[in-house]
Parts: C-alpha cells; structure tokens; sequence
C-alpha cells in the first residue's frame, strides 16, 4: 500500500553506522532506521546471538517456559524500577499493554471509574487506534475517526495543566521523557517531578514512552532517570532489539498486580529469536564505559551541531537534545535539510516541529562525527546557495 513516501534508495548491507546502497554507494546512518539499530548493523555480538539461536529453536508460543524471556526480564528489572515485565514486539504493542496494565490496576483495586490517561501536546505513542487517540496531530487521526476514548491532552512541559486534567476517572499519566516524533522535545526535569507527585497525591500511575528515547539513547539506560523518578509502568522498544522487532512493557509490582493469566497475551512476543538478541543487546549496552561513552560521544556530537548551527543560521534555527537523540530545528523546510543530507551520503529522520533527527548509533566514535559533521557542512553551502535571496 501507498503508506510510505520513501526515498528513491534500496540498501544491500550494513556494516557499524554505515550502509551501501545498491549501486554500491556508502551512506553514514545518522537516523538508525528511526532510532532503531542502537548498536549499528551487523554488530558480530548480535549476528552471532541471532544465527545460534536460528540453529537452535524459533519460536514455542507463551504456552511454555521461555527461559531466554526469564534471563532479559531479570536483567531489564535488575537495572531498572520495574519488577516485571511482559514482552512483545514493537512499539505500539507496548504502548497498548501500558494502557492495559494501568486500566486493570484500578480495576484489581476497585476503582473500575478510572480508566482515562492524560497525555501530551506533541507526543506520539503509535498508530494503533488507541495509539493516534493518544498521540497528537491531524494528519495521524484524519479519516480514522471516531478515536479510541479515554485519553485527555495537555500542553507538555506544564504541570499545572496536567495537574488541572486530573478528574475521578483519571488512572495515568503517560508522557515520553524526550519527545521524538514531535521533535526532540525534552521534558524538563523539574516537571518530571512534579507530574510524579502529581500521580503520588492522585493515586495515579505514571507510565514513561521510552520507545524511542530509552535504552541508553540519552547517555542513561533510561531517559526518566536524569531526573531522578521512578515511573510505575514503562515502555520500551525500537533499540531494545538493535534492528530485531522486540519490545516490553516493565512495571512495579502493585502496578502490575491485575495482570494475571488470561487478561494479556502475545503469540510471538518474547520468542527465542528476539530474546537471543535482546538478551546481546545488554550484554553490550551493560558494560562498563558503554553508556559514559553515550554521553562522551553526544557531548561532542552537540557542540558540533551547535558550531554547525552558528555558520549556517540561514539554515538551522537551534540545536535540541541530549546523548545520541539531538535534533536540528530548521528555518525553511526540514525535509530540504534531510534531502540535502541524503545528497552528500548522510541519513537523517524528519521529525515534527519542522525538525531534523540526528539519531547516529549508540557505538559512533570521532571518525563517524567528523565524517558526519563534513558532510552536514557541504550540504548546507549547496542548500544555502540555492536559497533564493
């Protein structure tokens, strides 16, 4: 179906942040499939996980023991606040088991009335239609009315205005710690905190969107822990698995505690295919120096941007974001700046607020930002000459 708008380029091979085209033209990856192959492409520690397993066993269903799903669960609440943790395979199946686990809570406690979730102005949790009902936009909803009732929006940023969206069927708050589609938006901490004591005062449950911006893509294993909360409920996904479709659904305990056999399910999710590689994706992402490594690299990465932003201002209006999930907020069009990045070997991801993601794999080194960062740099003379002035 027509769904895609897609750029007129087939890839062959990946090999760390690069890929090759089929004309046998190399591309730096600075979009990661949006935000998706954290540890590059064909990272030897993932290749070999993935081909034993394939050797091995494929696929069992949740009808049996999976003991790989016990070993990733261990491991995802071992550094993490949850206590438990279901497994799917994308994104929006987390986002979906979320909203279920809060639902059912209130339910298990006997407050049945409170099944609403207040979410944010920008954000996007999916497609599904629970998903575009939960997300903002007119281009995600348009034609697919009537929307999935039960979700109340609010400014983000502004804790007085989820504060004041709280009513007697309120059961979550749900928000993403940096915003990604809507155009790499950071939450600011303090109201972080503040929509956690929100929950607290309320009785409500506090579920953190770390699809995109989790599993280490902004220098923490988890965006919600600069500034110091814990969420009940958490989603994760996209570089969980480094390019495998996987993903979780991690919650507390008493979140959790009206999820019991029957009222959730999965047929693939947590098979031993997407086990195998996200149990290698920690292995490498829990190493000592890895995550300090992040943020290392997206210090230099940003500054970069910054200088890059300060010479072409015709161009780039400001640099956003942290870690390795920065985006540049363009003057015209972000997709003429995308183009004209694709044009000089460069992959980047357009995103919303007329913003151009910069989502490199979590593994670059100074050769991958200098190389990016000069081919940024041609592109803006050629895009800036042809600017009409």
């Amino acid at each position: 179906m027509p769904t895609y708008a897609r750029a007129d380029v087939a890839f062959e091979r990946g090999e760390g942040a690069y890929l090759q085209a089929e004309d046998g033209s190399w591309y730096l990856d600075f979009g990661t499939g949006i935000a998706v192959t954290a540890l590059g492409h064909a990272h030897p520690h993932l290749v070999e996980a993935l081909t034993t397993q394939a050797e091995k066993l494929w696929h069992v269903s949740n009808l049996y023991r999976i003991p790989a799903s016990e070993r990733l669960a261990e491991r995802l609440t071992a550094n993490s606040f949850g206590e438990r943790v279901f497994f799917c395979n994308s994104g929006v199946e987390a986002f979906e088991g979320a909203v279920k686990i809060a639902r059912r809570y209130h339910h298990s406690v006997g407050n049945s009335e409170r099944y609403r979730v207040i979410t944010f102005e920008q954000g996007f949790h999916g497609r599904s239609l629970a998903g575009i009902s939960a997300s903002s936009g007119a281009k995600l909803r348009a034609g697919f009315e009537p929307l999935t009732p039960g979700f109340d929006q609010v400014p983000f940023n502004d804790a007085e205005a989820a504060r004041a969206a709280v009513t007697g069927e309120t059961a979550a708050v749900m928000l993403e710690p940096v915003q990604g589609d809507g155009g790499i938006r950071p939450a600011d901490p303090q109201f972080l905190r503040e929509v956690r004591r929100i929950c607290d005062e309320h009785g409500l449950l506090l579920i953190a969107d770390e699809i995109q911006c989790g599993m280490g893509r902004t220098g923490a294993l988890f965006a919600h822990q600069w500034a110091g909360i814990r969420p009940d409920v958490m989603a994760l996904a996209k570089g969980m698995g480094s390019g495998f479709p996987v993903g979780a659904v991690v919650a507390t305990l008493e979140a959790a505690q009206g999820m019991t056999p029957g009222t959730h399910g999965s047929t693939f999710g947590g098979n031993p295919l997407a086990m195998a590689v996200g149990n290698a994706v920690l292995d490498v992402m829990l190493e000592d120096g890895f995550l300090a490594n992040v943020r290392t690299t997206g210090a230099r990465l940003r500054e970069e941007l910054d200088a890059l932003a300060r010479r072409h201002p015709e161009l780039i209006r400001q640099v956003r974001g942290s870690g390795l999930m920065l985006g540049l907020q363009a003057q015209g069009s972000n997709l003429d700046l995308v183009n004209a990045f694709r044009a000089e070997g460069l992959l980047t991801v357009p995103g919303g607020d007329n913003v151009v993601r910069v989502l490199p794999p979590l593994i670059i080194t100074d050769h991958h930002i200098d190389d990016g960062l000069a081919r940024m740099d041609r592109a803006c003379q050629r895009l800036a000459a042809t600017e009409p002035r």
